[in-house]
Formats: structure tokens, C-alpha cells, sequence
């Protein structure tokens, strides 16, 4: 089940959203150029769960620091691309809805819950945490709340056949939620070794869930879904 857009329509040109994308792209791209293939930025600016929980550092940036610096940073194209797919789909919306600069925080205070999330359940690693699902994985956890109806448009694979369908919102993110839960828990017993950050997207799909209304303005638009 791949998502490619939505068919729930904004009334103000999603900046934020397009400048996170661009952001994220021309770091990438940055990472691609270095010697290392950008392993090192990821050292140095990744946020490294040890030193979340004890605030000691042998980064040139805060603990704190290193969670907003993490977000801009990803493993791979796939990565990258994934991550900047769901924001293109799912972002304008809820910047629509809160504004450009309240969405701005929003989605920094969901990556900032998320590298928490993780943290909390791989206290003692040392493998830096990088990429901007957490802080996406809250845009959804909003969505599902405010646009449960909304229509996604959606490749369903059937071995070598595939189809588009139109699934509501609540189906196709409360899916996706179910199944990082899932990972998160069969692979619990491999903390310390790298990987994806399961509990990072929970925390972070969490946090848009349980706070997206305390981020909308006074006087909002009603919803359309």
C-alpha cells in the first residue's frame, strides 16, 4: 500500500511544507558529495539516544541540539524519498489548517517527542538517530484526526499486478500506524544495533494525535472531511 496524494484540497500555498522538502533534498544532495557518504554528519549531527537521556555529548552540538539537526538528515534515496512523499501528501493540509508558522513548530515539536520515543526505549545505544519520519509520522498522527474521511490515492500491489484505489485517510495512516507499533514491538529485542526507529514514528504519530487541536488557531476553518 503506497500513497501517492490526497484529494483533500487547501486554500494557501503549503511553504513550510515545500521549503521542508527543499531543505531536505539539498541536504541529501550534500550528503551524497561528502567523502564518506555523509556517515560522518551523521555521527557529529545525528541525535544519538545515550546522550539524549544523560545530556552528555561528544558532538560539537547539544543533545538538544542534535534532535532538530537529525531530522534534516537520512540514510539513503529511499529514505529520503519516502519521507518527503508523505510530507507532500499529507503536510499542506495541516499547514492549511494551523498556519505557517504554528505548522513550522508543530512539526519540530513532533520530531522532537519522536527522538524521545525512541530514546526512552533504547536508552544505552549509540547508533545516531537520523531523518525526518518523526517529526512527518506527528503530520499523520493530525490528519487522522482532523481528515479520518479524506480520500488517498493508493497503489495496492497483487504480486505483479497493481491497481490505484481511493482509501479513506483513517485506513491507509492507521495502517501504517499498526504496523510500526508491530515492527516496534517484534523487534525490541535488537535495541542497540541500528535500524528503524519504530517507536520513534509512534511517539511522534502520538504526539500530532493527542496535540493537533491544541495547535489549532481560535478561528479555524471547519473541517472539509
Amino acid at each position: 500500500m503506497i500513497p501517492f496524494k490526497d484529494d483533500n484540497p487547501t486554500y494557501t500555498f503549503p511553504f513550510v511544507t515545500v521549503g521542508l522538502i527543499i531543505v531536505n533534498i539539498v541536504v541529501y544532495l550534500f550528503e551524497l558529495v561528502a567523502p564518506d557518504g555523509g556517515e560522518q554528519l551523521a555521527i557529529l549531527y545525528g541525535a544519538i539516544p545515550n546522550n539524549l537521556v544523560t545530556f552528555e555529548s561528544g558532538q560539537p552540538i547539544s543533545p538538544l541540539g542534535s534532535v532538530f539537526t537529525s531530522m534534516f538528515l537520512h540514510g539513503g534515496l529511499l529514505h529520503v524519498g519516502g519521507n518527503m512523499l508523505f510530507l507532500w501528501i499529507f503536510g499542506d493540509n495541516i499547514e492549511d489548517m494551523l498556519g505557517h508558522f504554528r505548522f513550522l513548530l508543530f512539526y519540530l515539536f513532533a520530531g522532537f517527542i519522536a527522538a524521545y520515543g525512541h530514546a526512552l526505549t533504547d536508552s544505552q545505544s549509540l547508533v545516531p538517530m537520523i531523518g525526518a519520519s518523526g517529526a512527518i509520522s506527528g503530520v499523520l498522527g493530525a490528519y487522522i484526526l482532523l481528515f479520518p474521511r479524506a480520500r488517498v490515492h493508493t497503489l495496492l500491489f497483487f504480486g505483479f499486478f497493481w491497481q490505484v484505489v481511493r482509501v479513506p485517510a483513517v485506513v491507509v495512516i492507521g495502517f501504517w500506524i499498526i504496523l510500526q507499533v508491530l515492527s516496534g514491538l517484534l523487534n525490541a529485542g535488537s535495541l542497540h544495533q541500528g535500524g528503524i526507529a519504530w517507536f520513534a514514528h509512534v511517539g511522534g504519530f502520538l504526539a500530532g494525535l493527542l496535540t493537533i487541536r491544541l495547535w489549532l488557531p481560535r478561528q479555524r476553518r471547519p473541517s472539509r472531511f
